[in-house]
């Protein structure tokens, strides 16, 4: 057996081969972004918001808990093993979509694509923190988001377009069967487990073990539960983004192709955007990117009530995506900085549990504000409570000098 090593340059082909395959976990979230709503006003005749916006509540709540368990399972079955099962459980979905017959199929397809979701990309977010080590955490996450929210847009806007031309079923769900059965394969014969790597990191390991891994996690831990409120936060609004923007977008009189370019445009820039801030976050203090980023959001956001044009909404969805690229690397790069390497999986699951519950909360939430009050309200409400949490980064969050040697946000409260 090889001697085991971190680093990026050490694990180069393990790495770049998750960093594929994290592209194609995002592709199967893309499927749905644009075209599900259009799908439950047109095909099935539902209006309100608050029932267009269950698919995102089922998916955030299962995709939520799948999180927590993957991290808390990670040690126990393996990485590698979490993650082919969840590529097995994604390939009816593409099917369930194509075939649907009523929004209870869309509801179940919702299901399994957070337990898809849940597994595999939680798998592939602890296996490059894992390869690269302690140095280039913000880059490994960089590239791991980067890779898996590129591929959102992408196939948002293929959806987009593949529907404004022929049709809103079958052809985009296509994708799907193709994204499911690469991934699977891909996983299966030549993604390595990472358990040794662990280990390895372990002995050399100087942080403290946490008493109680979630309490600690969710808010106890006054760095800890800084970044987890944020993480919940940031989802939250990405919920409201992903139901009602395209809501709003027609609302406005934008067609089919107009509304994918601009809904596709926010997790486009996202993605790109990690490529630079996952490595900033290596450089500069986390609670300052987490702050700005967050700001950035809300500001984005609360504009978007007084848009009308086009150039309106593509210049705040470049805004949306500057500030959520700024913070998505950093929230899981920061948790890793404050965790052992053995509770380091299970604290990010309880980290990703919050986070993701934010995608149900936020959906649940805009939903009933614009079927009570209107989509403008929703949009306001989302935006200011993201700028309340931006505040509280600045007021609770915590960091030591950076390090000289590894330019660092130091662990500790």
């Amino acid at each position: 057996m090889e001697p085991i090593r971190l680093g990026l340059r050490e694990n180069w082909k393990q790495f770049l081969l998750l960093v594929i395959v994290n592209a194609f976990v995002g592709g199967m979230v893309g499927l749905e972004r644009t075209i599900l709503p259009e799908i439950a006003e047109v095909e099935f005749a539902i209006a309100a918001r608050t029932a267009i916006l269950s698919f995102i509540v089922v998916f955030g709540v299962v995709k939520a808990i799948t999180n927590y368990y993957t991290g808390a399972l990670a040690n126990r079955f393996g990485r590698k093993y979490l993650l082919t099962l969840g590529w097995i459980i994604a390939l009816p979905i593409p099917f369930i979509f194509i075939y649907a017959q009523s929004w209870s199929w869309i509801i179940f397809a919702n299901v399994l694509l957070g337990i898809n979701q849940g597994l595999t990309w939680s798998s592939t977010v602890v296996m490059k923190i894992d390869l690269v080590g302690e140095k280039n955490r913000g880059l490994a996450m960089g590239l791991n988001e980067s890779a898996g929210y590129l591929a959102v847009g992408g196939v948002a806007f293929l959806t987009g377009w593949i529907a404004a031309e022929y049709g809103i079923r079958p052809y985009p769900f296509y994708l799907g069967i193709a994204f499911a059965f690469t991934g699977l394969l891909l996983s299966w014969l030549f993604v390595k487990d990472t358990v040794h790597h662990v280990r390895a990191e372990t002995a050399v390991s100087e942080i403290p073990l946490l008493q109680n891994i979630f309490r600690e996690t969710t808010w106890k831990h006054r760095n800890l539960g800084s970044v987890t409120q944020a993480g919940l936060i940031n989802n939250l609004n990405d919920g409201m983004v992903w139901g009602l923007l395209p809501i709003l977008l027609a609302g406005r009189g934008f067609d089919l192709e107009a509304i994918g370019k601009i809904v596709a445009l926010y997790p486009a820039i996202w993605g790109v955007g990690q490529l630079v801030t996952g490595k900033m976050a290596d450089h500069l203090r986390k609670k300052e990117m987490l702050f700005w980023g967050l700001l950035l959001q809300g500001v984005a956001l609360f504009l978007m009530i007084y848009a009308t044009s086009f150039l309106h909404f593509t210049v705040l969805s470049i805004i949306l995506g500057i500030g959520t690229a700024v913070v998505y690397p950093t929230f899981l790069a920061a948790i890793a900085d404050f965790t052992h390497p053995q509770q380091r999986a299970e604290s990010i699951g309880v980290f990703r549990l919050w986070r993701d519950l934010g995608y149900a909360i936020g959906a649940l939430l805009t939903g009933l504000l614009a079927d009570t009050l209107g989509i403008f309200w929703a949009v306001g409400a989302i935006g200011l409570l993201t700028v309340l949490s931006a505040v509280i980064i600045r007021v609770r969050m915590r960091t030591a000098p950076i390090l000289t040697s590894g330019s660092m946000d130091a662990p500790g409260t």
